[in-house]
């Protein structure tokens, strides 16, 4: 069966969670889970929650933890906390959590992020993994980079990828 035979049985929609990891951002002037939820919408898929964090190690772990065991979602996409800074923890707290990663991701992220910006594309640790039967994406803060991550990856194998970790 090729890629879009498969894809055409795959789910056009999905139920979403969004968390912003900021210690300076609110819902009020977060554009980046904006670009990402406006997106997601665009494309048929239902934003469930949609959230600003501070960038803190147990917060973090807590909020992913409620979601991971939250039936209704079958996504999560976090963006902030994944660069250099110190305070940049959004990688040590989500990938020990993965039952998979999804190495391919980043190295596709990087690509394309230094087609647009260069050599500062080393800078991003994005990564993305399955847990618990849920797909979770830790994308940069930058609008910019959340709008690449979601045109050219994560839109179109959504469906195709929630088919394949329900599949038995």
């Amino acid at each position: 069966m090729s890629v879009e035979e498969h894809k055409k049985h795959a789910p056009d929609s999905t139920n979403t969670a969004i968390i912003t990891i900021s210690s300076s951002r609110t819902l009020e002037n977060d554009k980046s889970g904006l670009v990402i939820k406006n997106l997601l919408e665009k494309s048929n898929h239902k934003t469930i929650e949609y959230l600003v964090v501070p960038d803190d190690i147990k917060v973090i772990g807590e909020k992913i933890g409620q979601l991971i065991e939250d039936k209704e979602i079958n996504l999560i996409i976090t963006t902030g906390g994944t660069g250099l800074a110190k305070k940049d923890t959004t990688i040590e707290t989500i990938r020990p959590l993965f039952e998979r990663e999804l190495i391919s991701f980043n190295a596709l992220f990087s690509k394309l992020s230094y087609e647009v910006i260069g050599s500062a594309a080393i800078l991003s640790r994005a990564t993305a993994g399955i847990v618990n039967k849920k797909i979770i994406f830790c994308l940069p803060g930058s609008p910019e980079a959340c709008q690449l991550a979601m045109e050219k990856l994560i839109l179109p194998e959504i469906g195709h990828m929630i088919k394949h970790i329900n599949e038995r």
